[in-house]
């Protein structure tokens, strides 16, 4: 047996899909294979975006972005498949992550919920693989955040002798913080805005989905007051464990904050450069704060393809050597596959029975086994 598993991730840009073919060993160690893309098609795009908000006939608009997510999903398989030469029988398991619409742990009842759409269901009938999906919800019922749920696959992966921490900038950013010594606990938790709010802001002004390489945000100005405005907001003081999404940073959360500084009839690039400020500003604090003997950062995710940020990111990571802010690429591993291997690993884990959330970076009352499985 190879021990094939395919990771799928779709996160919170909305860009489109990737998946992975992984070869796990018994001990856990991931080996990535191969990398396919999937573009998220325009309509099931437009649909996910509004399913951030409350809207009209929501379950039923749920239900059929679903369906088509499974259908993404599908020929993400189906491409690996054919490229790796491999029949459906030889994949152990799909670990699946969905799309995330809400994320409200801990809210409203003291217990809260978090929701991925996919048709977990559709998409192994499909593929006639066994699907393993719905990995944060055991979590929350634990009493956690049910995010972020990669640190136990980064310490598997890029734990080494040197305090060191991973950094995935999604449209949401996270960190895991790797000790290097065995009596601490890894922590991990969301730090704010990844490309999120920056990619709205394109999108708004430019009609283009992301500013590439940060080129419009470097020809704007940081604005200190918005700056100062933007970092005020509860979540930048709260305590980890923590998570956060869509629910609260999103384009309303932004208007807020311009309305609240009159900024209306501030220049549009300058805005941008203060959104790209605030993510670098968000991630180089939290790290300061929870982690300041850190010595190596590796980056993953859509964000490590804007320079201008990594440029800014240095900058306020003054107490890092620059050189050792790097992408995990420097570690072997392609940033663009980090998050899908991780759900791969998720599905070994629960295939294997092994725990795979940390009471410490999520909170929970205790080790749990993640996911719920659909088999083939």
């Amino acid at each position: 047996m190879k021990n094939y598993y395919i990771g799928i991730m779709s996160g919170t840009s909305l860009d489109g899909v990737d998946a992975v073919l992984c070869q796990i060993s018994p001990e856990g160690k991931t080996q990535v294979l191969l990398h396919e893309e999937v573009p998220m098609d325009e309509k099931l795009r437009k649909s996910y975006f509004q399913l951030q908000t409350p809207s009209d006939n929501e379950i039923h608009h749920e239900a059929l972005a679903a369906n088509a997510l499974a259908h993404h999903y599908n020929l993400a398989t189906q491409n690996i498949l054919k490229q790796a030469k491999l029949q459906h029988s030889d994949i152990v398991a799909i670990g699946a992550h969905g799309q995330t619409i809400r994320h409200q742990p801990g809210l409203h009842d003291g217990i809260g919920y978090t929701k991925q759409s996919l048709n977990a269901a559709l998409l192994a009938e499909v593929c006639g693989i066994d699907v393993i999906a719905d990995f944060r919800s055991r979590d929350i019922a634990a009493g956690g955040q049910g995010a972020p749920l990669v640190p136990a696959f980064h310490a598997a992966q890029f734990g080494n002798d040197a305090p060191t921490v991973i950094l995935n900038i999604g449209g949401i950013a996270n960190i895991s913080i790797l000790p290097n010594d065995s009596k601490q606990s890894i922590i991990g938790f969301d730090t704010g805005p990844g490309n999120a709010l920056m990619d709205h802001w394109t999108l708004t002004h430019l009609n283009q989905s992301f500013d590439k390489n940060g080129i419009w945000a470097n020809s704007g100005t940081i604005i200190p007051a918005l700056l100062e405005s933007f970092l005020s907001d509860d979540y930048f003081s709260k305590k980890a464990p923590k998570s956060t999404g869509r629910d609260l940073f999103n384009p309303s959360w932004l208007g807020h904050h311009l309305q609240k500084n009159a900024m209306e009839n501030a220049r549009p690039e300058d805005i941008q450069a203060t959104l790209l400020a605030l993510t670098a500003k968000s991630i180089a604090s939290h790290i300061q704060e929870y982690a300041p003997t850190t010595q190596r950062v590796l980056i993953c995710g859509g964000g490590v393809k804007n320079i201008a940020l990594l440029n800014l990111l240095k900058e306020y990571c003054s107490f890092i050597p620059t050189q050792n802010i790097t992408s995990t690429e420097s570690c072997g591993i392609d940033p663009q596959t980090v998050e899908a291997a991780a759900f791969a690993w998720l599905a070994w884990a629960h295939k294997t029975k092994q725990p795979a959330n940390l009471p410490a970076v999520t909170g929970a009352k205790g080790l749990r086994i993640l996911g719920a499985i659909y088999p083939a």
